[in-house]
């Protein structure tokens, strides 16, 4: 299952941003779809495309999508997943909690990324969000997940149990956010 929402951002010039993004339910992993000010069906669709051609590349084929009823989502969006032989599910009017991973995932970008950092543009935000759905990806322990993230980066080295191996943290989005690592 696969959802999609959209979240806005507030730049420090008053512009407000839309992103959309997409999230797999069973693995939580998140793909960022695309940054406007503007958002119009033809972009939405044309966001959906593109993502639609990453869906042959999965090992198992998704079945559903479950979106809101933002008018944003036309006909055009949802053929692009039912050509691929994927189910629309609209959530009820006004029910944020049917869309509750998704909703979490908005909650988490903002309390540990979008609230400590004045995004200054569109360029800005994009940037900031792809090293953060990174992070989120590949090294943020998910509870739902038993502490793994979505799709951990594979550790290269394994230390010895008393080999006094020590730990590296690298820091990204200026220390914002820390990923750790054994020292080779």
């Amino acid at each position: 299952m696969l959802a999609v929402d959209f979240f806005t951002v507030d730049t420090v010039w008053l512009q407000r941003l839309y992103v959309l993004f997409f999230i797999e339910l069973g693995t939580r992993r998140v793909h960022l779809g695309g940054c406007t000010p503007h958002p119009n069906a033809t972009w939405v669709s044309q966001q959906a495309r593109e993502f639609a051609w990453t869906l042959p590349r999965r090992a198992e084929p998704l079945r559903y999508l479950i979106r809101d009823r933002d008018q944003k989502f036309t006909t055009a969006f949802d053929e692009v997943f039912r050509s691929d032989g994927v189910e629309i599910l609209r959530t009820p009017i006004r029910a944020p909690q049917a869309n509750g991973v998704a909703e979490r995932f908005v909650k988490t970008v903002r309390a540990e990324c979008l609230d400590w950092v004045l995004i200054a543009g569109q360029h800005h935000v994009e940037r900031t969000l792809r090293v953060f759905v990174d992070h989120y990806n590949g090294h943020r322990p998910h509870r739902a997940l038993g502490l793994v993230p979505p799709a951990p980066v594979p550790s290269t080295w394994t230390p010895a149990p008393d080999s006094g191996a020590r730990v590296h943290r690298r820091d990204r989005l200026g220390g914002l956010l820390h990923e750790y690592a054994w020292a080779s």
